[in-house]
Formats: C-alpha cells, structure tokens, sequence
C-alpha cells in the first residue's frame, strides 16, 4: 500500500480545471469516487443571474469523476484554500470536504472537493436534457456566457482523455446549426 500524501491538493471537476487561478506545484488527472460531475447547480452570479440561472458542474451523489487534482506548495496552501473557498462558497451551494482522489501516477492523496448541497436553493437537481439544453444557450453572468464554460469543461475533459457522453450530446445540440428553445413552449 501506498503512503498517503499529506499535502494540500485541490480536486477540479469544472472551471477550476482550466481556470484554476492559482499557482501549484503540480497537476494531475485524478479520479473521485462517490460523486459525479453534473450541471446541477443553479448559477445566479458566474454564468447567470437571478433573472435568467444558467447552470453550473456540482458534484452529486453516485458514481465516480474524473478531473484535476492539484497540488499547493505548502507556503501557499492557506492563500490558495482561502482564494479558493471565496470562489466557490460565494453562495453556500457547495460544501466543502476532503476525500481521497485517485491520481494518473498511481497514487492517492486526499483532496478539498466541493460537492453540491442537496438542500440549497440553487440546486437544480436532474433536469431534462431539453431544459438543460435551453438554459445553457441562452445563460450569461459575470463569467461570460453559460455556453463558454460547458465547451471549455468539455474540451479539456477531452485533453484529459476523457469523454462524457451526456457532456459530447450536450455540446452537440449547442452547435451554430440549432438554435436554443425553451422546454416550456
């Protein structure tokens, strides 16, 4: 058995992967079980406003995920997890734990991830892919455009090696040949 690593690790699953806004020592393709990627979150700031949510990644519940895990040289661990936690806790829809991640070189180290909180308003829970289809390609918040982020999360998942089906379908509907409509007419 491996010796555990004690050094502070952050575990990305969406923007933070190809936006982390940190410095780190190292990064590696890292597998979380327990939780997948999911656009269940309601995004009232980064890529949506309270009009008009777009829909951002949370972990839930089940499964397993691939993503990043990085590593914070320990003179810089409290700045990063602090930067960090403003960014993601700015609304109280993810909390925040440690978890162990699995990484590329064999290896396993515990993480801060930040999964979704069931019982928050902003949870969206599983939504019909139509809908998830029309909130995307019209959503827009202080990030830029809903549309940005999934393509951005998806392409670098693909860098990664890995390929989400649900994620391939949804940026395949989003191309400039079909045009968004909502569910609801």
């Amino acid at each position: 058995m491996a010796a555990r690593d004690e050094s502070l690790w952050i575990f990305a699953y969406g923007s933070l992967m190809w936006r982390p806004d940190f410095t780190f020592v190292e990064r590696q393709r890292a597998e979380l079980s327990g939780y997948h990627r999911a656009l269940c979150i309601w995004s009232h700031h980064y890529r949506g406003t309270v009009a008009k949510p777009g829909l951002v990644f949370g972990l839930d519940r089940g499964g397993s995920c691939i993503g990043v895990a990085f590593q914070i040289a320990p003179e810089a661990a409290a700045e990063t997890l602090d930067a960090v936690r403003r960014r993601e806790l700015i609304t109280g829809v993810y909390r925040e734990f440690v978890a162990p991640v699995a990484l590329a070189d064999g290896r396993t180290v515990d993480a801060v991830a930040y999964a979704a909180d069931e019982t928050h308003e902003q949870y969206a829970g599983r939504l019909d892919p139509e809908a998830i289809l029309w909130v995307v390609a019209q959503a827009e918040g202080v990030s830029g455009a809903n549309l940005a982020y999934v393509q951005n999360t998806q392409s670098h998942l693909l860098d990664l090696g890995v390929e989400d089906v649900g994620l391939t379908r949804l940026c395949a509907a989003l191309g400039p040949t079909r045009p968004p409509h909502d569910p609801a007419q």
